[in-house]
């Protein structure tokens, strides 16, 4: 009786379900043996039920009055495969079903990456083992008993914290996305703006952005109490990895929504995105959000590392280069119906995601007929602030060959454009902040294959 109550049954819901009538069939309409074996499957939840009902009323029960004379019979194990086959036992730490196969796509060796799997989420949070990763000295097995953040340079007060100094201070919890400034480039070859291969996957495509919900201590409460100076405009933020990866931030961004973070979607940080503590600059590129951080420097100029000298910086089409693009620029992309999905004619479901640097995403628009007309899709609560929302629209596909693709627009005005803009812009081969329209081809035979930027 204790086990069966435990799971919320009680006499008052058991005595309920055995008044249900049990189902009696008439000699004549009884199924022959082959009729039977393929209508098992459509028992209907009443029978289901009472049958369930009377088995739970017999073991709470006992020989209590409401129970004689019920008749019950337990689910077949062809109607629930997992009836009365004990299931594993629990675990001191959860795990995904083995029929879900989401995962990440790791490249290189100690320097390399590896891609969400964009398709394979729903919602908008990235679960923490499958949000993108880039490291380029390979992933640093830090005790988090032992590790220090040291804030020094133009301050009264060179101080440090430990993580346990950290957690003591006040604390936020936001939903931000991370995106790293080369993402979109993979698969596109040499010519960042040349033929793309037609079998990427939404991973492939623009899987280097994650959105998360950070917990930690905002920039601006550290720099306080260490003291800084109203001189100190540039701040420079250094990692614990054996590169010591090293990026210029200007003050103002460290005072509005910097955060110095320990925790990710409820636990603390995995190695891989920065553990025990990591810097967290939303909307700005990934490689300014430092992992391991261990210091931060107040000056007066950018240090000029190679990180933001040789690296992540544009080049334009009249020679030139752009340095300190911190900001990721609006950005969406369909994830369904995507490469390697095929559709039937009819209702089909077009979802997607879409986020800015810059702000909130205000509009979606899809286009079912390469590009031709657009509509507003609809986004899914809550569209937050430098953060993935979700986007959907009902297609009814009548079989025909187009292309659908999205396009966002963000708060400040900003419109994802198209690759022929970003060419006038800045010219073939750009490795960072590529943000053009992309789009799907769907075939007559229902295949949908990745149709490259418009």
């Amino acid at each position: 009786m204790q086990s069966a109550l435990s799971c919320g049954a009680t006499t008052d819901h058991i005595s309920l379900f055995l008044r249900q009538p049990v189902l009696a069939v008439p000699e004549s309409d009884r199924l022959s043996d082959d009729d039977d074996a393929r209508q098992r499957a459509a028992l209907t939840r009443r029978a289901w039920l009472a049958g369930v009902a009377g088995a739970l009323g017999a073991a709470a029960l006992g020989d209590h009055p409401a129970s004689a004379g019920a008749q019950s019979t337990a689910p077949s194990s062809g109607s629930v495969p997992s009836a009365r086959v004990p299931g594993a036992p629990t675990s001191p730490v959860g795990h995904r079903s083995p029929f879900v196969h989401a995962t990440r796509s790791p490249t290189g060796a100690v320097a390399g990456s590896s891609n969400t799997p964009l398709q394979d989420l729903t919602g908008t949070i990235t679960p923490s083992g499958l949000h993108f990763e880039v490291h380029h000295a390979g992933v640093p097995a830090i005790d988090p008993g032992h590790h220090e953040l040291l804030i020094h340079g133009l301050v009264d007060r060179p101080t440090i914290f430990t993580l346990s100094d950290l957690r003591r201070l006040p604390q936020v919890t936001r939903v931000h996305f991370i995106e790293c400034a080369g993402n979109g480039v993979r698969g596109w070859g040499a010519n960042t703006f040349g033929r793309p291969d037609p079998g990427l996957t939404p991973q492939q495509v623009a899987g280097m952005v994650s959105n998360s919900e950070w917990t930690g201590v905002p920039v601006r409460v550290l720099l306080d109490e260490a003291g800084a100076r109203p001189d100190a405009t540039w701040m420079l933020a250094e990692g614990g990895d054996a590169c010591l990866l090293a990026r210029s931030i200007p003050v103002e961004k460290a005072l509005d929504d910097a955060l110095v973070v320990w925790a990710q979607n409820g636990e603390p940080l995995r190695p891989e995105q920065g553990f025990p503590i990591r810097l967290l600059l939303p909307g700005w590129e990934g490689n300014t959000n430092v992992k391991w951080l261990g210091r931060l420097e107040l000056g007066t100029r950018p240090w000029m590392t190679r990180w933001e000298t040789a690296t992540y910086t544009d080049p334009l089409a009249n020679g030139t280069a752009r340095q300190f693009s911190f900001e990721m620029d609006a950005k969406s992309i369909i994830t369904s119906p995507a490469y390697p999905e095929t559709i039937t004619p009819g209702w089909n479901l077009i979802t997607g995601l879409a986020w800015s640097g810059r702000g909130r995403i205000r509009r979606v628009e899809v286009s079912v007929d390469a590009g031709g007309t657009w509509s507003d899709a609809a986004l899914q609560d809550p569209a937050l602030r430098k953060a993935h929302v979700r986007f959907t629209q009902m297609w009814k596909w009548n079989g025909g060959e187009t292309a659908i693709m999205s396009r966002a627009t963000d708060d400040t005005g900003y419109v994802q454009p198209t690759r022929a803009e970003l060419i006038r812009v800045r010219g073939p081969g750009t490795l960072y902040h590529y943000n053009p329209i992309y789009g799907w081809r769907v075939m007559p035979n229902g295949r949908v294959f990745f149709h490259g930027a418009t």
